[in-house]
């Protein structure tokens, strides 16, 4: 799934927990969590937007952890939702919770890749930084642009 597709599966998701929310029957409590819940789940697609123009590969991580963050949230919301609408037509509320469990895997495993690349590079840095080695900066050139492509 490339960064194109990902910002419109977060949106979509963003868009059916819109929906889903003005579903809720009018009580205190679908009025709290429903709010929270539009917070959290809207957001996910915003930050990953602003992950995307990143100023640091420390910065994209940073912002895609915060997409992580808000998924989990979201995620936990949509539980209670769910409990509480137990009993009641429950709707769209399972597919959303499978939808967001999918999401939270995706994200963790996004996080994973861009900690190992920046492992890595810091590794090559001090390692060709040792050696003094034009071959270093070969590689951090190529590194620096395919990160402003991607």
């Amino acid at each position: 799934m490339n960064k194109i597709q990902l910002e419109e599966r977060l949106i979509s998701f963003s868009v059916s927990i819109i929906e889903m929310t003005q579903s809720l029957p009018e009580t205190r409590a679908n009025n709290h969590l429903g709010m929270q819940l539009l917070r959290s789940a809207t957001s996910t697609a915003l930050n990953y937007g602003e992950a995307q123009s990143g100023e640091s590969r420390r910065d994209f991580i940073h912002k895609i952890k915060l997409v992580l963050k808000e998924l989990r949230e979201s995620h936990v919301c949509l539980k209670i939702i769910f409990k509480i609408s137990q009993g009641s037509d429950a709707g769209k509320l399972p597919l959303l919770l499978k939808e967001c469990d999918e999401l939270v895997v995706i994200f963790v495993k996004s996080v994973q890749t861009a900690e190992n690349k920046q492992v890595a590079l810091k590794f090559l840095y001090y390692f060709f930084k040792i050696q003094k080695s034009p071959i270093f900066l070969q590689i951090l050139h190529k590194s620096k642009i395919s990160n402003q492509q991607s």
